[in-house]
Parts: C-alpha cells; sequence; structure tokens
C-alpha cells in the first residue's frame, strides 16, 4: 500500500492518495470491480483537484466568501427582480462576455450581490478578481514608476470577470483616468465586468472629470449589459428598529 501512495504521489494523484485505503476498504467489504474500485479513485481525484482550484481562486479573487446569493435579504429590496438575479447568477453573462451594472445609494447591498454572483462564477470554474475602484487605478498609476506596469494590468486583464466596487464613491484622480480606461477598453467584449455605482451615468463625468472620457467608458460598459438599480433603503441598517 505505502509502495503505491508513493507511485500515486509521484504522479501527483493527491486525490487519490488521500483515499486509497478507505475505498480499498469499501471495495474488499462490497466486493466492487476493479472497474469500480477505479472509478471511485477517479472520481475522488477530480473532486479534490475541483476542491484545490477553487481554493486557489477564491485566495486570488478577493472576495468575501460570506456575501453569498443565499445569505441576501431579497425582501427588504422588493423591488428587485430576483429571477433576473437568479438568472445572472448562473453565469451565462460571463460567456456571452456582457457586464452588470449596480446602480444606487450606498448601502442598498450592490457590493453584496456582485460578490455574490461573483463566487457562483467561482464555482463554475472562472477566474474572478474584485478590486475597489481607487485601488485599481492607484495600483496601475504607480506601476508605472516601478516598471510593472504590463505586469500589473495583466491582472485586470486575464480573469473572466473583473469586479469593480464603489465607481464614484471618490472622483478618479486626473493622472489614473487614462489607465481605467485602458482596462475598460481592453475588456470590451472579451471580459465580463461588474461594476457597483452611487452614481448615475449623468454623474460620471464629474467622476472622471472628463466628460468625453466618461462618454466613452459608459459607451463601451453599457454596451452589452445589464444595469440594475436599487432604489431601496439601506441594507446595512435594516436591523436598527428591529424588535429584539
Amino acid at each position: 500500500m505505502n509502495e503505491l501512495k508513493k507511485q500515486l504521489t509521484n504522479l501527483k494523484l493527491s486525490g487519490m492518495v488521500k483515499t486509497l485505503e478507505s475505498r480499498n476498504k469499501q471495495a474488499l467489504d462490497k466486493k466492487m470491480s476493479y472497474i469500480e474500485f477505479l472509478s471511485l479513485l477517479l472520481e475522488d481525484e477530480f473532486l479534490n483537484r475541483q476542491n484545490n482550484s477553487f481554493k486557489k481562486r477564491f485566495y486570488k479573487s478577493k472576495l468575501n466568501i460570506s456575501k453569498t446569493i443565499e445569505t441576501y435579504d431579497f425582501t427588504f429590496q422588493p423591488e428587485l427582480d430576483k429571477r433576473l438575479l437568479m438568472e445572472l447568477a448562473s453565469c451565462r453573462f460571463i460567456q456571452e462576455k456582457k457586464n452588470i451594472i449596480f446602480m444606487g445609494n450606498p448601502g442598498v447591498g450592490k457590493t453584496h450581490l456582485a460578490n455574490a454572483i461573483a463566487l457562483e462564477a467561482l464555482k463554475q470554474g472562472y477566474k474572478v478578481l474584485m478590486t475597489h475602484s481607487s485601488d485599481l487605478v492607484e495600483k496601475l498609476f504607480s506601476s508605472k514608476g516601478d516598471g510593472s506596469y504590463f505586469t500589473t494590468l495583466k491582472t485586470f486583464l486575464d480573469v473572466d470577470l473583473l469586479v469593480i466596487d464603489e465607481l464614484g464613491f471618490k472622483k478618479i484622480a486626473e493622472k489614473s483616468i487614462d489607465e481605467f480606461f485602458e482596462v475598460i477598453r481592453k475588456r470590451y467584449e472579451f471580459g465580463s465586468i461588474i461594476i457597483t455605482t452611487n452614481r448615475n451615468f449623468e454623474e460620471w463625468g464629474n467622476v472622471f472629470g472628463d466628460a468625453v472620457l466618461a462618454s466613452a467608458i459608459i459607451d463601451r460598459i453599457i454596451h452589452h449589459s445589464h444595469v440594475i438599480r436599487i432604489t431601496g433603503n439601506s441594507y446595512r441598517i435594516k436591523n436598527i428598529n428591529s424588535p429584539e
């Protein structure tokens, strides 16, 4: 058994190594055929690799594991189209290279929903990255100084789904506008984006300080997108007046 484990380890079949002894006992007890025994081991290996892949992609994604579709309280935002959101959670929009824009006042649950859909994408094997809009532009601008710009840009381009949180929370610095536009331009019709924002499109000119550039960004983002406006009360304070 130990020799077999060594051989499996050398072949990088760690999933099989973990369950070899228990599966062998199961096979003997139930008088399984060699094919049935091998099928069980292969299934264990597949599940182990799938789990390891999820862990690696989750670590890189910067997502919050607790903000899921199941933990979002749709009863607090009854105007939301739950059927549409569940359809978006199927992640077909990623295959179609479409975008999602969650628009509404602070606290209405935009980030939670964006995070929840991104988690569903991770479960389906997609590469995901979530970043605050200020962090995105700051990292890109700073990378120009140390020569790592193209490597940094690549991190925002090589994922299947990029989530840009809180666009409009702060004005984009003039020095960084071009970097933000470059991400949007290069992902246009090649990779999906989810954006959360507390600003209407009419206000994006002020966010970017350039109405022409803002128009170019909006045009590319909304060309293939689902725009979801949330007009309810703050999701964060929903329990303040609730009875004990």
